[in-house]
């Protein structure tokens, strides 16, 4: 969900109540609640966060909009993020001068190119950070982990 204020990141599972609020401004992530989402919001689904980048015209949030399914690993799936959005945290970019609005113009293309190459995967259930080998060799107090925690 997108406000003036603040990005809102909603879990789509099942009885889950948490959201994600990001602060345009402050850049302030905290936990809120899905009540706490004002209706006004525009609403847009994503499959996931890669994360954030700080370009000439401020802060940029880079959300996987598509994915395809490329395999599994021990009955998780694998995905792989096929396309993305560049959401700015700035509403304007009327801060910035002429050379900074083209120099921005650039980076941002830059960046869609390199998302645009092959690469990036991702699993919400499995851990691709780890190689199987490591993953044996850890502690059960690393299992029980979360993939965040880890």
């Amino acid at each position: 969900h997108i406000t003036p204020e603040k990005f809102f990141v909603e879990a789509c599972d099942d009885g889950a109540d948490d959201v994600l609020a990001i602060d345009r401004v402050s850049t302030e992530v905290t936990l809120t609640v899905k009540k706490d989402v004002p209706p006004s919001a525009v609403t847009r689904p994503i499959y996931g966060i890669l994360g954030t980048i700080r370009l000439v015209a401020g802060t940029y949030l880079i959300v996987i909009t598509k994915k395809k399914k490329v395999g599994e690993i021990f009955s998780h799936a694998i995905w792989k993020a096929t396309d993305f959005d560049i959401l700015s945290y700035k509403k304007t970019m009327l801060h910035l001068t002429d050379i900074q609005l083209q120099d921005n113009k650039v980076f941002l293309s830059m960046l869609s190119h390199v998302l645009s190459v092959d690469g990036f995967y991702f699993s919400t259930t499995y851990d691709l950070t780890h190689t199987l080998q490591r993953l044996a060799n850890t502690s059960p107090e690393f299992q029980e982990m979360s993939l965040l925690e880890r």
